[in-house]
């Protein structure tokens, strides 16, 4: 038996034993270790049902490989046959175990927390804010993830100055992950009297919702207030001082939230967003220590980091990571973004492939 099908045996057996715990009372009973054991389960199902279809492949190659040598030459042409439909296939279920095996980032199956700001450009970098979170919620609504706001700060002339929002879905963080950092506009603004492009920038940050069992953040280090809510939202958000605002003191790191209907939900959202934000920079210097680069060649997370162009005269979107254009940014702004995370996706996974991910 081969290093891979023994490591391949192994997660079968774990896929069994997760079965076997979720049946537990004492399991069933504790919500979050359901959820956990429910994502591992989620994780590796691909990989159980593509071993399990390489076994079946792989014994019917043996099977039939036996019946060549028999004297009937019927049984031996209907062997052959076998062999030519089923042969091809086992190197196709090894390339894909291939692929499956690589290995992940263990937030990938969470849900995600994307924060969006106006940036170079003023008025024209809070517009095109506006227009990044429409195209993710649109997506998001294509596949099916809810999005909840957590904070909105309007722009005067349209768009937002900072929106952030979760979105619910199996896999978020590991589909959004590669959005993270500066995404870049060409196109006349509204208010361009003379019909000049103008470049303007907004950033993006994305990070998984981290569970309070995963990261412990203590509560020592928090300084929480509440205040009146102001904006859109309700009649009651007047009425009461129903916003929460959190700051991380040794961080710094300030959240702010009032889209909830009430304060002890407002306050629930804002401690997950600023666990999440202080997760979030604590592996950036876990990272800067180590002199790793974060997560693969496709790109560090940084917000400096120009990682996309949408150039509206041209229709045209290019990501300059992996060197990817289209001439269907009409599509993807307008939330049908498959093939774009698709091809981040498959980009990172040759990188790790390759042996290019700095541990």
């Amino acid at each position: 038996m081969s290093r891979v099908e023994e490591r391949l045996d192994s997660i079968v057996a774990r896929y069994h034993e997760i079965n076997d715990l979720m049946m537990q009372n004492e399991v069933v009973s504790d919500r979050k270790l359901m959820a956990k054991l429910g994502r591992e389960q989620n994780e590796i199902t691909p990989i159980v049902e593509t071993y399990e279809e390489y076994k079946k492949v792989k014994a019917a190659v043996e099977d039939a490989k036996l019946l060549m040598e028999e004297d009937d030459k019927e049984i031996r042409e209907m062997a052959e046959m076998e062999l030519e439909e089923n042969e091809p296939k086992i190197q196709q279920y090894l390339d894909k175990l291939e692929l499956l095996l690589v290995p992940k980032d263990p937030n990938d199956s969470h849900n995600c927390i994307i924060e969006i700001r106006g940036a170079a450009g003023g008025d024209e970098g809070n517009i095109f804010a506006g227009d990044l979170y429409r195209m993710y919620a649109k997506y998001c609504e294509s596949k099916g993830w809810r999005t909840e706001v957590i904070e909105m700060e309007d722009s005067e002339a349209g768009g937002f100055s900072l929106v952030s929002f979760k979105v619910d879905g199996d896999g978020a963080y590991g589909t959004f992950k590669f959005e993270s950092g500066s995404h870049r506009v060409q196109r006349v603004p509204k208010t361009e009297s003379q019909g000049r492009i103008h470049t303007s920038t907004a950033t993006v940050l994305c990070m998984p919702e981290i569970e309070e069992e995963d990261f412990d953040i203590d509560m020592n280090d928090l300084e929480i207030e509440t205040m009146r809510s102001s904006g859109a939202g309700g009649q009651h958000i007047n009425k009461t001082d129903s916003a929460v605002r959190i700051v991380h003191k040794p961080t710094g790191i300030v959240v702010k939230c009032q889209d909830g209907r009430s304060q002890h939900e407002n306050r629930a959202t804002a401690l997950m967003t600023i666990r999440a934000r202080v997760y979030e920079e604590r592996q950036r210097e876990l990272d800067e220590k180590n002199g790793a680069e974060r997560r693969t060649k496709i790109g560090t997370g940084d917000r400096s980091e120009k990682i996309r162009t949408y150039n509206y005269p041209q229709n045209r979107v290019t990501d300059h990571r992996i060197g990817f254009n289209v001439n269907q940014l009409d599509r993807i702004i307008d939330g049908r973004m498959e093939e774009l995370m698709q091809a981040l996706i498959l980009a990172d996974q040759q990188a790790k492939l390759a042996g290019e991910q700095q541990v």
